[in-house]
């Protein structure tokens, strides 16, 4: 059994499509963002950087010995579960290799540009021209370089459905929601959309869908999100 630390958001997604996909029980546990759960002392001791997803694997791969296996950041959960499960993941040397580029590059570029995009938009409209127009400039670019690479194919890695697709597609899901039409993005949008309706996505995405939105519900808890410091890791 797999316990499964969650919250509604792309990053979380990304992990419940991948264990809906791979058909794997696990136990479901949320952590309320806007409450302030991600930095009770005991999920520290999971997710060191005091972010969901995270997963504790009570019956891991064998080469990981018999205790059980927390694993932090979302991008290390599905290079963990794709290889324990023998899925998603090509058996060719040279496809692995292009998978493990989408996934760095989601976890370096596309969750992190909109992550701070979706920030401005939703939780700072309008006080900071200058960082959504870096933020949303760059989330842009970013929606270019899946334009090029889809070109020419259904999915981010040849005509097979991957973990590369399964981490990158969340970060799309939102794109009309935080004001970027795909439009200009044909490609994105036809992708967006086959992966869509695949039926454990829909589960995936559906998991927990009566906790989305919100914001912070105090002002302490506000500060806390968004003003985080060493301190913050330190419990203080």
């Amino acid at each position: 059994m797999i316990d499964f630390y969650y919250w509604p958001t792309p990053n979380g997604w990304k992990i419940s499509i991948l264990l809906e996909e791979l058909g794997l029980d696990y136990n479901l546990i949320p952590v309320d963002i806007n409450a302030g759960d991600q930095f009770e002392p005991a999920f520290l001791e999971i997710s060191p950087n005091n972010r969901m997803p995270a997963i504790v694997d009570h019956d891991p791969a064998p080469d990981y010995g018999d205790e059980p296996l927390p694993i932090f950041e979302s991008g290390a959960i599905a290079r963990y579960l794709a290889d324990k499960s023998g899925q998603l993941m090509p058996a060719d040397a040279r496809l692995r290799k292009e998978v493990d580029e989408w996934l760095f590059w989601q976890v370096g570029n596309l969750g992190p540009m909109g992550g701070q995009m979706s920030h401005f938009v939703n939780y700072a409209p309008g006080d900071h021209p200058y960082s959504y127009k870096r933020y949303t400039g760059e989330y842009h670019r970013c929606l270019g370089v899946l334009e090029r690479r889809l070109a020419d194919r259904d999915y981010l890695v040849g005509e097979t459905y991957t973990i590369a697709d399964i981490v990158n597609w969340p970060w799309v899901l939102i794109a009309k929601a935080m004001g970027q039409p795909l439009d200009d993005f044909p490609q994105v949008a036809a992708w967006r959309q086959r992966i869509k309706a695949r039926e454990a996505v829909q589960r995936g995405v559906d998991l927990g869908k009566q906790w989305r939105g919100g914001q912070p519900k105090t002002e302490a808890a506000r500060e806390r999100l968004f003003n985080q410091t060493a301190d913050t890791v330190r419990g203080r």
